[in-house]
C-alpha cells in the first residue's frame, strides 16, 4: 500500500492485523502471551494529501478468524489443542460470541498528522458496544504502514480470560498492531 492519495484496499495478504495478550496475577508464570492473527479482514483507507482532516480509514473482522499464531511464557509450551481451545474460548459467549457478534469494525471520526507520523481516532465495534479508539501509525518511504492501538476489553463487555480461581488472568488491556504494505 503506498501512502499516495486516493482509495487503498487494505488485508491479506498485504496487511496483517494482530492481537497481543499479556499476563498478570499471583499464577502468571504458568499462562501464556499470545499473539492472536485476525485472519479474514478487509478495510478502506481513503489518503486526501495536504489534508488528513479529509482522510478516512474504515476495517471490518470476522470474529470467527481469530488464529493463535505465537505464545510466549509459560511453564510448557503451547500445543496444537491448546490452540484450538483458546480459538473456541474466543468464540464463545464470554468473549466475543462470534454467532451474535459476527464481525469487529472500526470507522474513524478524525485523523491528524502526516503519512510518516498520524492517529487515527475512530469508533471501534465490539460485541455491538461502540466506543472511541486511537491508533498510532507510521508510514515508511517505500509504502509500509504500521500502527497499534491500546484496547481495554471491558469496555465492550469482555471479561479477560481467567485461570486457577483468578490466580492467573489475561490483563484487561490488549494491543492491536497492525501492517500494511502494497502488493
Amino acid at each position: 500500500m503506498t501512502l499516495s492519495e486516493g482509495r487503498h484496499r487494505l488485508g491479506p495478504p498485504g496487511g496483517r492485523l494482530l492481537i497481543k495478550t499479556s499476563r498478570t496475577g499471583l499464577g502468571r508464570r504458568a499462562g501464556h502471551d499470545l499473539t492472536i492473527e485476525a485472519t479474514r479482514w478487509s478495510g478502506e483507507a481513503t489518503v486526501a494529501g495536504g489534508a488528513p482532516e479529509e482522510s478516512s480509514v474504515t476495517v471490518t473482522v470476522e470474529t470467527d478468524s481469530l488464529s493463535v499464531r505465537e505464545a510466549t511464557g509459560g511453564l510448557k509450551p503451547l500445543g496444537d489443542g491448546d490452540r484450538a481451545e483458546i480459538e473456541r474460548t474466543l468464540e464463545g459467549k464470554g468473549l466475543l460470541h462470534t454467532t451474535e457478534h459476527p464481525t469487529i469494525t472500526f470507522r474513524s471520526t478524525h485523523i491528524t498528522g502526516t503519512p510518516e507520523s498520524f492517529e487515527i481516532t475512530g469508533d471501534l465495534t465490539i460485541k455491538g458496544r461502540t466506543h472511541p479508539v486511537t491508533v498510532h501509525g507510521s508510514g515508511d518511504p517505500a509504502g509500509t504502514v504500521r500502527g497499534w492501538a491500546s484496547v481495554t476489553q471491558s469496555t465492550w463487555g469482555i471479561k479477560p480470560y481467567s485461570a486457577f480461581l483468578g490466580a492467573l488472568k489475561l490483563s484487561d488491556e490488549v494491543r492491536i498492531e497492525f501492517e500494511a504494505t502494497g502488493p
